[in-house]
């Protein structure tokens, strides 16, 4: 089915988020795997995809690297292959260019990453492409204009207009996916030029979307999004019955620091602390947003005052849609509750481990094992 008639269809819609987390996007891709499974069991056929199903797949940072992929249509194992026999080029350090790292701060080179990228979409592979079978949002951050950039295919977008002079879906994709990975001190912003300016962008995990999985249902259920549709389609409509939404995160990492000294937040500390800390914030202020209007079938606890928010009423009577979460907890407590406490903690919560894929797909495994059940789906209701 073409995409206009794909999202303009009756009948209930699936949405999948994916959040930015670097090289444990191998995480993530162990829980994603696992759903595909389900699917493929549930339809009897072995290369059902995760396209196939999901009408709408939202991605920051590697979460935009693996949803790109999935919205071409690829399985998920090809989305492994992907980081397992890139992962160490993905992230190419820069020493032997010492004076550029030393001089703007760049851990590793952008040249492999954009090379890759354009090996596994297609050069030419724009984002209003006819190959990209599902809606697709990617998150950025626009630096030039100091703004969130969620750019998505939506056809019906007031940018995606092919009148506009600015045309969104003629951008690469590619560029648009290297742009929202862009995690400052770990590459080089992407400079996109745009009605003959070049913009600078750099990762959508410094904005509030690093779990873009609320952004994503308002981009599918706010009618701004959909100016050019007719007017009795602006947007899906919402329900526990109508609307499924699946976030699927790449391990979180907060932990106690019961010995931590004031004298010790000095400048390098909160060099190092905050960026990560803000985007923990951010992700788990979507998750939240995400339980309180929907209906939450599955997730880790929030914190201990809310807990999981499973059941919740909060502000509203009647949720407005299914919600499914799935992450995993990097520290001692948490790898010991998903079975693992033979992997150590500072192995897999950083972004550019990749000397550590292995154990990153073992806790992957284990969370998908652990929490990704079939009862959280409703075929019954979102069928395959």
């Amino acid at each position: 089915m073409a995409l206009r008639a794909r999202i303009l269809s009756p009948g209930p819609k699936k949405l999948l988020a994916i959040d930015g987390g670097g090289i444990r996007g191998v995480l993530a891709l162990q829980i994603l795997a696992k759903i595909e499974s389900l699917l493929r069991a549930e339809t009897g056929n072995a290369d059902y995809r995760l396209a196939d199903y999901f009408d709408y797949v939202a991605g920051t940072s590697t979460g935009a690297i693996i949803a790109a992929g999935i919205a071409l249509g690829k399985p998920v194992q090809e989305i492994l292959d992907f980081y397992l026999e890139h992962g160490a080029a993905m992230f190419a350090n820069v020493r032997r260019l010492r004076w550029l790292r030393d001089k703007f701060g760049y851990r590793y080179e952008s040249r492999p990453l954009a090379a890759k990228l354009q090996s596994a979409y297609g050069r030419s592979t724009t984002l209003g492409s006819e190959h990209i079978k599902t809606l697709l949002l990617v998150v950025m951050r626009n630096a030039t204009t100091d703004s969130p950039w969620p750019i998505s295919n939506n056809p019906f977008a007031k940018y995606n207009d092919p009148a506009h002079p600015t045309n969104n879906l003629n951008f690469p994709l590619w560029q648009l996916v290297r742009a929202s990975t862009a995690a400052p001190t770990y590459f080089a912003p992407e400079v996109i030029t745009i009605d003959g300016k070049p913009f600078v962008f750099v990762d959508g995990g410094v904005t509030m979307y690093n779990n873009p999985a609320f952004q994503m249902f308002l981009m599918a259920t706010v009618d701004r999004y959909w100016n050019k549709a007719p007017p009795e389609q602006r947007g899906w409509e919402t329900g526990t019955d109508k609307m499924l939404v699946v976030s699927v995160g790449t391990g979180t990492s907060a932990d106690s620091h019961y010995s931590l000294k004031p004298t010790e937040m000095h400048l390098l500390f909160n060099a190092k602390s905050i960026p990560s800390a803000l985007m923990y914030a951010a992700l788990n202020e979507q998750d939240f947003l995400c339980r309180v209007f929907g209906d939450c079938v599955a997730g880790p606890n929030l914190d201990r005052e809310v807990d999981r928010m499973s059941p919740s009423t909060g502000p509203l009577r009647e949720k407005l849609f299914r919600y499914a979460r799935y992450n995993a907890e990097l520290t001692v407590d948490g790898l010991r509750n998903l079975r693992c406490p033979y992997i150590k903690p500072e192995n897999v919560q950083k972004m550019d481990s990749t000397q550590f894929i292995p154990a990153l797909q073992v806790v992957g495994k284990a969370a998908a094992d652990l929490y990704v059940d079939r009862a959280h789906f409703n075929f019954e209701v979102f069928r395959p």
